[in-house]
């Protein structure tokens, strides 16, 4: 079975693609009964449909392609709670040979366009869906719907997106000109219906009055007094507005926030106007007051009623040093936390920070704001204490080392990148809700959401990560956000092996044409008994060590390092012994199956991966690293947790090569890939030649063609992955090259038996061959 593919038609990712029918035999499988969704997957054949979509009057599932339809009674039987419903007016032409996209077996996945009172207003729709026996071409819902989707999109739709700018003035001169001249070149290209502020700071919090034309005039706060939401709000004379009939009167036109087309001179001056802070004291940091200016800048959010979709984007290069969310002292005899000072309660600062970031988090998630952090810096900022806010609203994080960095350039331009209809490639204000047969319970989900507390029947009491609801709320989503979901199966009433059960995934959000759109997920597998073969076939163990290092990550925000990686042992012993086949106290005879033989090896590497061991990584990076692996998919995941090495000679083309230490050889080209980093290694022989100039020879053209593949490769991971991984060019010995060594799996040690002149690595840690014999040996046992 290919998951892959069935991954490219409905966008998930299942641990176990067949289900046992009772609970104890689902704990037996060890791997949870879990699902990757990718919600706003690019799909290669998507139905936009302009209408609304019809819902189960009982459930609240959608109508779909598992739906059994009675058409001479225009019925409609939903095949989650087995509800008769109607069809409206607007279906009247429905029959066997005349049916809609949702209802098309092929067609798993479809996405509705809210707003529009059904097929009525359009008659032609109702004739175009097309014959069954024929197929829907995409000419025909498609193409006639996606023609006029813009225009529709369009009705009734007033500002755009809001975005928030909040400069970090204690940047250098040099890093705060590159910072200007790329938000200046993003003002410039934003619709002329994007809305804009500008906050700036360092000991006080500048929000710059746009609509005052005459000169700059900004309001100052103070960088050290927490003020509530409703004093900010007051200080800055916005007051909210009214509802009427449950229908806000839009974004009120205030000075600080304005349409780009009203303030466009304003700001463009204003963002030209920022300069570095005075002078420092000697043996002080800067003072920087960062807590402040997100509080500053969401309740001006709040103010203005922005609830339509609105990212605040900060931009700094230094820890907060005063006022809330402070992360170290301005004194450089103090040093920045580290995990020690953080696990043994010597950060002053840290829990204090954490409470109020987390509250600040609560107060993005109910208005569907979004804070996105940049970082350009070579030390800590406090990313850590920052976490909560910008992983539950689904913000984006980067962390370079200079605003001056093509990196840096690069992430900022793809947010701001267009569709094909040119509207921005955005989506605000997005909800999640899961519909199951009543034999499937939702546990919860891991990543960038927050739970909304909606409770009914296939809500499990036991939670895992953000549970106890069938509903999820993300601030934004972008076409490669992966969200992990947890069932386990009902104890009520045993399923009968060999029937279906379904899930169905609805996502709500807001377009980037500021349209509201809802894109339905409808899959079904099937029940089989405990010992059945299809339990073994249809495991997935590229998913299963995804979903198992979301959990191991999760755990870390609880336990220890230790502590997790020993419950990784003990699961992995428990799944060893379950699935393999064995002679009991025979760790010779141990064997796993094709489907299951790579498992072991993926955990062996996340147990060494910078997620759990958090050795040499700050908690800055650790922050970033763990949110990143929470969003991302199936196969970016698996790249973090065991990176990729292709080996380039002149023996022949590339091949992927073993990601270990026996890989390393003096006369070929190593291209590494960690998701983060990109590594070009060169050995010692290569680099010889390269410094002596052979590739600039014509008679060497074969070695510059050596030199060139994975140059070019390299630049191709590098222009296709956001956040843009650092691309690293070492030489074998050098310093550079712990970046490689250090995820090499270490069969060769200095404590080993090695030949003279072969590559060993320094370590402690065992290989993959004794790992694997430890693993046997305990999985016999029975």
């Amino acid at each position: 079975m290919d998951f892959s593919e069935l991954d490219a038609i409905e966008g998930l990712r299942w641990s176990w693609n067949s289900w046992p029918v009772s609970k104890t035999e689902s704990k037996d499988l060890v791997i949870p009964l879990s699902i990757m969704q990718t919600p706003l997957m690019n799909f290669n054949e998507l139905p936009l449909l302009p209408y609304d979509p019809l819902i189960c009057s009982r459930c609240g599932s959608v109508l779909n392609p598992y739906a059994r339809v009675d058409y001479p009674s225009r019925i409609w039987v939903c095949p989650f709670c087995y509800q008769k419903n109607s069809f409206p007016r607007s279906y009247a032409e429905i029959g066997e040979n005349n049916i809609p996209a949702e209802l098309f077996p092929t067609y798993s996945t479809v996405e509705y366009q809210l707003g529009h009172q059904g097929l009525m207003k359009n008659s032609n729709l109702v004739h175009n869906w097309g014959i069954i026996n024929n197929g829907l071409a995409k000419s025909n819902t498609c193409s006639s719907s996606s023609s006029s989707l813009s225009s529709l999109d369009q009705r009734g739709v007033g500002s755009g997106p809001v975005f928030v700018f909040v400069v970090d003035a204690c940047s250098s001169e040099e890093e705060l000109q590159a910072l200007k001249n790329e938000l200046l070149l993003i003002v410039a290209q934003l619709p002329e219906n994007a809305m804009v502020g500008l906050l700036v700071f360092d000991s006080v919090v500048r929000v710059y009055d746009l609509g005052f034309t005459e000169c700059l005039r900004v309001l100052v706060f103070h960088g050290e007094r927490q003020l509530s939401y409703s004093q900010i709000i007051d200080h800055l004379g916005i007051h909210s507005a009214k509802q009427h009939l449950g229908k806000t009167q839009g974004v009120q036109k205030h000075g600080f926030i304005l349409p780009v087309s009203e303030c466009e001179f304003s700001i463009t001056t204003a963002i030209e106007d920022i300069h570095h802070s005075s002078p420092l004291a000697p043996g002080h940091r800067p003072p920087r007051c960062t807590g402040v200016a997100v509080l500053v800048a969401t309740a001006l959010l709040e103010g203005c009623s922005v609830h339509t979709g609105s990212r605040i984007m900060v931009f700094t290069s230094g820890p907060a040093t005063m006022g809330p969310g402070m992360v170290v002292s301005q004194d450089l005899n103090h040093s920045i936390r580290t995990h020690r000072d953080i696990n043994s309660g010597h950060a002053p600062f840290y829990w204090k920070s954490c409470e109020f970031y987390k509250q600040l988090s609560n107060k993005l998630t109910e208005a569907s704001m979004v804070l996105d952090l940049f970082v350009c810096s070579l030390d800590q900022i406090g990313v850590t204490e920052m976490r909560a806010p910008v992983e539950k609203s689904g913000g984006f994080i980067m962390m370079a080392e200079s605003f001056e960095s093509d990196q840096f350039r690069k992430c900022l331009r793809h947010i701001f990148s267009r569709d094909q209809e040119g509207f921005l490639n955005m989506s605000f204000d997005v909800t999640i809700e899961i519909i199951t047969t009543k034999d499937v319970k939702i546990r919860g989900a891991i990543g960038p959401c927050v739970s909304l507390g909606r409770k009914n029947g296939s809500v499990s009491e036991k939670e895992v990560g953000e549970g106890g609801t069938n509903t999820w709320k993300l601030g934004t989503l972008t076409d490669k956000t992966c969200i992990t979901f947890f069932f386990e199966v009902s104890e009520e009433q045993k399923p009968h092996p060999g029937t279906a059960f379904f899930i169905q995934f609805i996502t709500k959000y807001r377009h980037g044409n500021m349209g509201i759109r809802k894109r339905v997920t409808s899959a079904a597998r099937r029940w089989v008994s405990g010992g059945a073969p299809e339990i073994a076939a249809g495991f997935d163990q590229e998913t299963a060590a995804a979903v198992m290092a979301r959990l191991a990550v999760h755990e870390t925000q609880k336990n220890f390092s230790r502590e997790v990686v020993r419950w990784l042992d003990k699961e992995l012993i428990r799944f060893a012994s379950k699935f393999g086949d064995y002679i009991p106290e025979d760790p010779s005879s141990f064997r796993l199956s094709t489907n299951f033989s790579l498992y072991p090896q993926f955990m062996y590497h996340l147990r060494r991966s910078q997620f759990i061991d958090v050795f040499n990584s700050s908690p800055d990076e650790t922050a970033f690293f763990q949110l990143m692996l929470n969003r991302e998919g199936v196969v970016g995941s698996l790249i973090m947790i065991q990176p990729t090495l292709s080996q380039y000679s002149f023996d022949g083309p590339p091949i992927p090569v073993l990601l270990d230490v026996c890989s390393l050889s003096p006369d070929v080209i190593l291209l590494f890939d960690s998701y983060f980093h990109v590594v070009i290694h060169y050995g010692s022989k290569i680099a010889q030649w390269k410094k002596l100039g052979y590739d600039r020879d014509p008679n060497h053209e074969s070695f510059r063609k050596l030199l060139e593949a994975p140059e070019l490769e390299a630049g191709q991971l590098v222009a296709q992955r956001i956040p843009v991984p650092k691309l690293v060019r070492c030489e074998q010995h050098s310093s550079q090259a712990r970046f490689l060594l250090a995820k090499l799996n270490p069969s060769a040690t200095h404590k080993s038996g090695y030949v003279d002149g072969s590559e060993v690595i320094m370590t402690d840690d065992v290989s993959l061959q004794v790992f694997i014999e430890h693993l046997q040996e305990l999985a016999v046992q029975g």
